[in-house]
């Protein structure tokens, strides 16, 4: 009976530790990355992203986000 309440303390304690690990860590929302059922994910909007200036995106990279499910570069790089 000894060994059974020395279990439900260190699992008492143990539970105790993991919720303060994670009030002290913050909220965990990150982003659902995974999109519906059956899908790749979460699919990006085309065309130049974030820190990527409009005169800096050539044809090249314009054919190579437009084929984004197929493994092949475009053929004029």
């Amino acid at each position: 009976m000894k060994g059974l309440l020395k279990l439900a303390i260190v699992t008492g304690l143990g539970a105790f530790a993991v919720k303060g690990w994670r009030n002290w860590m913050g909220p965990s929302d990150a982003e659902d990355d995974r999109g519906p059922a059956g899908s790749s994910g979460v699919v990006r909007d085309a065309g130049p992203q974030h820190g990527i200036d409009r005169k800096d995106w050539d044809v090249v990279d314009e054919q190579s986000d437009e084929s984004f499910p197929a493994s092949d570069p475009p053929g004029n790089y």
